[in-house]
């Protein structure tokens, strides 16, 4: 059939059955009062034949090349597009891009086998883009390099999606917003966007993908970053250049977990946990141990240090019917244990310590917030939540509050001299990350995919941003801005009073952990689940 009657049938189909108006579409389209569902067509016989065929209209004098694209829109597309291959005679290989990489079985971040052959990526609409920036990522890495783009709809102008033309990739779309009657979306200033450059790049070997969860984040001190990994190697990188200062292989560690916890470096030696059950002092220049507390089946807390005290804290798992879980303080100096306090469930969390009233507030798996006087383990008071809390609580000791975040999707704030609960925040899901404090604001995520700002003097939600997946990373306050990493790879840019976006930067792996910041060079340390780390840093476009 003729290109331009196929495009005037699925011109009908688009305006009949895929254009909703604000009313049959949720709250989310209210500023556009618009939505185009393009499943409505591309799931029917009739028109994903009429798709596939104004694609092999497009691109048959193109062969050969594969096709490919971001689940889940793409996928019907993909199909239909191989199958009709065979009809024109020109048989193509097609593939689809998880969102996130495979949580079992074999952890596929891409689906179907890739060859040599040229790349169309494919989608039914094109708005901002980052659909295909997430696939130019993950293809990156297997230095697939992408040839055109297709879509049926495109949102914005074309001058916006600078992104693509920059790749010398070329963009074809059936049709733009004008086609019916809709003006443009306008297009962000992008004279205010700050992309980075990729100084280096570190990853350890065998990362576990099984686990989704907070592994451990890189710390800094002046000239390195330190960070644990799933194949039982502590890493100590220079941080100019990440080369390797020196490694240490810890114990064997069970089903398939090794370093979860997060270091703290003090006065020359750093400090960890690992699931082969010991606490670990070593010098931050050599690599050498200083001591190992032996004590635990397993360490997947990170700890925390009283200076004023000479201790260390940490929480500890045990592998024993009456005895699962438990809080340990150590002598900085020489790893012996100065008290200890043990829960009826295991012990994740990690410890916060608060100097002004030398209290040690921590979690556990029973669902129970704990503060404890810190010099003698006596317990001051004890509440218990809805759910786990395995995230570290924070203190705010300038209104005489202590912050627990729980799984139950609740951040509990206590008094931290009575134990009263003051006041809970509700989010929609659990909550994974460390909340940040910052002035008389706190900023909290959730896995509900949001990071939310909340005044703690009246608890007032000052501000709600919606990421585009899960969050069980922690903010970062950097300046002006809090950064967050999320599970579709995105470390997201936020202006710290609006609540807007500024930019993005996207990776392949989930981010999962807090970003380091040295403010000395200014560059940014991001760290995925899969052990790795990108040096970056910001680069400044100046405005037209």
């Amino acid at each position: 059939m003729d290109q331009n009657i196929l495009k005037k049938h699925l011109h009908e189909a688009i305006t009949e059955r895929v254009y909703l108006q604000y009313g049959d579409c949720d709250s989310i389209h209210k500023t556009t009062g618009w939505i185009f569902d393009f499943r409505n067509i591309i799931l029917t016989p009739e028109y994903s034949n009429m798709i596939a065929d104004i694609f092999w209209e497009t691109y048959k004098d193109s062969y050969p090349f594969q096709v490919g694209g971001l689940e889940t829109a793409s996928i019907p597309m993909i199909s239909a597009i191989v199958t009709k291959s065979k009809e024109y005679g020109k048989p193509i290989n097609g593939f689809f891009i998880r969102k996130s990489r495979k949580k079992h079985g074999l952890y596929n971040m891409i689906e179907g086998n890739l060859t040599d052959d040229p790349i169309v990526l494919v989608d039914d609409i094109i708005n901002s883009g980052t659909s295909f920036m997430r696939c130019f990522e993950a293809l990156d890495q297997l230095e697939k390099p992408v040839r055109d783009i297709f879509t049926l709809l495109r949102f914005r102008e074309a001058s916006f999606y600078r992104f693509i033309t920059e790749r010398k990739v070329t963009p074809h779309t059936v049709f733009t917003l004008p086609d019916f009657k809709i003006d443009f979306l306008k297009n962000k200033n992008t004279s205010e966007l700050a992309p980075y450059n990729i100084d280096w790049y570190f990853k350890s070997e065998k990362p576990n993908f099984k686990y989704v969860v907070d592994k451990s984040a890189p710390v800094l001190d002046d000239t390195k970053l330190y960070m644990g990994s799933d194949n039982g190697f502590f890493w100590a990188l220079n941080q100019v250049d990440g080369t390797v200062a020196w490694k240490k292989k810890v114990g064997w560690h069970p089903k398939g977990k090794s370093i979860f916890s997060t270091p703290v470096v003090h006065k020359d030696v750093v400090y960890f946990g690992s699931y082969d059950g010991n606490v670990y002092a070593l010098d931050t220049q050599t690599g050498k141990k200083k001591w190992i507390f032996m004590e635990a089946d397993w360490v997947g807390s990170s700890p925390a240090i009283a200076d004023d005290l000479g201790l260390l804290f940490i929480g500890l798992e045990f592998g024993l019917f009456k005895k699962r879980g438990g809080i340990a303080a150590l002598d900085l100096e020489t790893g012996k244990k100065k008290w200890e306090h043990i829960t009826p469930e295991m012990t994740h969390c990690s410890p916060a310590y608060d100097k002004q009233t030398q209290t040690l507030a921590i979690g556990s798996n029973d669902n129970v917030a704990y503060v404890y006087n810190a010099k003698n383990g006596k317990l001051r008071w004890q509440y218990e939540t809805g759910g786990p809390i395995k995230s570290q609580p924070v203190y705010d000791t300038e209104r005489g509050q202590v912050l627990f975040p729980s799984y139950d999707g609740g951040l509990y704030i206590f008094s931290i001299k009575s134990g009263k609960l003051l006041h809970t925040f509700k989010a929609d899901f659990a909550l994974f990350g460390i909340p940040e404090i910052e002035d008389k604001h706190v900023y909290v995520t959730s896995a509900d995919k949001k990071l939310y700002k909340i005044n703690l003097s009246t608890y007032e939600v000052i501000w709600t941003y919606q990421t585009t997946a899960r969050i069980f990373s922690s903010p970062k306050i950097i300046d002006d801005h809090v950064y967050i990493g999320s599970n579709d790879a995105r470390l997201f840019k936020i202006d710290k009073e609006t609540g807007k976006e500024v930019t993005y930067f996207q990776v392949t792996e989930r981010i999962t952990n807090k970003i380091a910041h040295n403010p000395e060079t200014n560059k940014i340390f991001l760290p995925t689940f899969a052990n790795e780390i990108y040096c970056l840093s910001e680069i400044t476009i100046p405005k037209k």
